[in-house]
């Protein structure tokens, strides 16, 4: 592999480690000056804007058919519009570090949903991660302390309900026609979704705030999560599950809710509690059983695709 190509898988790595990994952080630092849907809406429809105008000086056409669209839709509202946008909502009861480490189950709720609604039968070591992946929750969630705060149980009901939404619609697109570029189809996901991010706004409410009545913190993160955590860190999981095994990109499963939790700790001085890193463990060995068994699933946050690889 020449030094070139190495160089951009670290910091492509770097990108769905760190930057992903940050985005809670970004998102509570946000949300506590900005209504939720609101500032969901805003990342999501200049994202979308900015990869169409991305899309168009790399000459990419932005033609794609009326049953693509609707399904651009769907995904994105699925992904992006209840996925993304209510935890937001979430984050302004629940640490970034906590909410971090409850989605990182969303490989076991996929993994349950597939044997629900397709009948896909559950291998041994996936029944082992299960196991395993319930009584980290269970461990997260059983903390009188944490879940003392108002909000916060109605916070990772909500956050739970936002993993069955992705985990549905990842199951979604592994049948729907979707536009074959994934910079476009990405486009129209985002574009799609902030639209309806601004009615769900309007619908609840929500006061619009202008961009120079934000506070500097507040301007910052949202330039980092347009930028940076929509834009920079999906093209580089797009670029390493066409360059490297995708067993290796499924790594950043593990690792963003270690990267929430250290930034929650360090800048916003969230509570990280020896239950909280015990629940953390358990968690995450269980999510590692479940994504090694023959076929292993990753889910894109942002591409409308599953990719399964059958291990030899």
């Amino acid at each position: 592999m020449k030094p070139k190509s190495n160089l951009l898988i670290i910091l492509a790595f770097f990108s769905i480690y760190v930057i992903w990994g940050s985005t809670y952080l970004l998102n509570k630092v946000a949300v506590a000056e900005l209504p939720p849907f609101f500032l969901a809406s805003i990342r999501f429809t200049t994202a979308g804007l900015l990869i169409f105008i991305i899309s168009k000086a790399m000459g990419k056409s932005l033609a794609i058919t009326r049953k693509q669209f609707i399904n651009a839709f769907i995904v994105g509202v699925l992904f992006l519009s209840f996925g993304n946008g209510i935890i937001v909502w979430a984050l302004k009861y629940v640490d970034s570090g906590f909410a971090a480490l409850e989605i990182s189950a969303q490989p076991l709720v996929v993994l349950l949903l597939m044997w629900l609604l397709q009948g896909k039968r559950i291998k041994p070591m996936s029944l082992v991660g299960v196991g395993l992946g319930i009584l980290g929750i269970f461990l997260l969630v059983g903390q009188k302390q944490i879940i003392a705060k108002e909000g916060t149980v109605l916070g990772m009901i909500m956050i739970f309900a936002c993993m069955l939404s992705w985990a549905y619609g990842s199951l979604f697109v592994g049948k729907a026609d979707l536009p074959k570029n994934f910079f476009v189809n990405t486009g129209y996901q985002m574009f799609t979704a902030g639209i309806t991010l601004a009615l769900a706004s309007l619908t609840f409410g929500e006061k619009w705030i202008v961009p120079s009545e934000w506070g500097q913190p507040v301007q910052l993160s949202m330039v980092l999560l347009i930028i940076f955590g929509s834009i920079v860190a999906f093209t580089s999981f797009n670029y390493l599950l066409k360059t490297v095994s995708p067993d290796k990109v499924a790594t950043s499963t593990y690792v963003n809710p270690i990267i929430a939790l250290i930034l929650g700790w360090y800048i916003l001085d969230e509570q990280i509690t020896l239950q909280s890193i015990i629940a953390a463990a358990v968690l995450l060995t269980g999510v590692y059983f479940i994504n090694t068994t023959k076929t292993t699933l990753t889910i894109p946050r942002f591409s409308g695709k599953i990719k399964r690889r059958n291990k030899l």
